[in-house]
């Protein structure tokens, strides 16, 4: 069954409760290998478009909820979190301007152009260490899911999945972008807190759906 307004919203909120609820987890991770203010920042956000999602009006469509999160994420997040999510959530109410439903097809698109948007404003790849580690596999993921005629439930489901298992492939890797760049070698062995976010912010997608 496609998904509409109401999964969306759900979705948004869903996401403000998980990040709260991670946030000193997020701020441990990034503390490792970062500013340390990953958590503080993505709680922020999500508590300011939380407030905000009333404003929308009855006939408000999914994107027009994804890019309620991209203007209060870049207004009031600090740091990369800000312009990465908010490009992120940003190029996926592009992706999807206009429609009321999602079938598996749209999702697939969501899920990639919030990736790219990612990849335009950080230059980051695959390996590098990133949030990206995260968003690829998912994207990689949904596309599978949705070739194999999976329900929409199925094919954010199996997002989240490699989300969650791309987050967890970080821990092993060099760090080529951002802060954490500038360990080298001693950020080896941490997990990179933007694609722990990422996995958290698409299992919630999955969990409301």
């Amino acid at each position: 069954m496609a998904l509409g307004t109401e999964w969306a919203r759900a979705w948004i909120t869903a996401s403000a409760r998980v990040i709260a609820e991670h946030r000193v987890e997020l701020i441990t991770l990034d503390r490792a290998i970062g500013d340390g203010d990953h958590g503080e920042n993505m709680d922020r956000g999500f508590s300011a478009v939380l407030a905000k999602l009333p404003d929308l009006t009855a006939d408000a469509t999914p994107g027009d909820v994804l890019k309620l999160v991209a203007t209060t994420l870049i207004s009031t997040v600090g740091g990369a979190s800000g312009p990465l999510f908010g490009t992120a959530y940003l190029k996926a109410a592009g992706a999807i301007a206009g429609r009321p439903y999602l079938d598996g097809t749209a999702l697939v698109a969501l899920i990639a152009a919030a990736r790219d948007g990612i990849v335009l404003r950080g230059k980051a790849a695959v390996g590098d260490k990133t949030m990206i580690d995260s968003w690829t596999p998912a994207v990689d993921a949904a596309g599978s899911a949705v070739a194999a005629g999976k329900s929409e439930a199925e094919v954010l489901k199996a997002a989240a999945d490699a989300a969650e298992q791309g987050a967890a492939d970080t821990e092993p890797l060099v760090a080529r972008k951002g802060r954490a760049s500038y360990l080298g070698e001693r950020a080896i062995g941490h997990r990179d807190p933007g694609a722990q976010s990422t996995a958290l912010l698409l299992r919630a997608a999955a969990d409301v759906a």
